[in-house]
């Protein structure tokens, strides 16, 4: 089995497999989460045969089931009781954080959310401190529940 890692700009990154059999499949994983599973016709393996949308909650509710013992080796939140999300938030150019420090969001203390790395073109910085400066087109990671991380988006987006 050949897998192959395509980044896509903007977008996400496309993921193809090549089965044993010579079945073609592509997963695009958009940025916001969103993930199209694309099976292509084994006869043609540029045409393809049928695309499937989900939405991230459903991505991963079908990687839990194809590997089930990497989800029961997992952090075990769900067993908790806690439901936790990561989330790509962007800063736009007309965020007020813009060109401020991580800092001034407050983002912990307002949202129960945790920024924990700062993606930029230039490449990724984990863990950073609150006087690191985001710039117009970073991108946060962010892990929080549902609400936090909403909270966080609007709060970074100026809502």
């Amino acid at each position: 089995m050949v897998t192959r890692r395509t980044p896509l700009p903007g977008v996400g990154t496309q993921y193809d497999v090549a089965t044993r059999d010579g079945r073609h499949i592509s997963v695009v994983a958009h940025e916001d989460g969103r993930r199209f599973v694309s099976f292509f016709a084994p006869e043609d393996p540029d045409a393809c045969a049928c695309t499937v949308p989900l939405e991230p909650e459903e991505a991963a509710r079908l990687a839990s089931v194809m590997a089930p013992e990497r989800a029961e080796a997992g952090l075990g939140v769900a067993e908790l009781g806690i439901d936790l999300v990561t989330e790509r938030i962007p800063i736009e150019p007309d965020s007020p954080y813009r060109g401020r420090p991580m800092g001034d969001t407050k983002a912990r203390t307002r949202t129960g959310a945790s920024i924990v790395a700062v993606l930029r073109r230039t490449g990724a910085h984990p863990s950073p401190g609150p006087d690191f400066r985001l710039e117009a087109g970073d991108t946060l990671l962010v892990v929080g529940t549902r609400e936090g991380v909403d909270d966080l988006a609007d709060i970074v987006a100026g809502v």
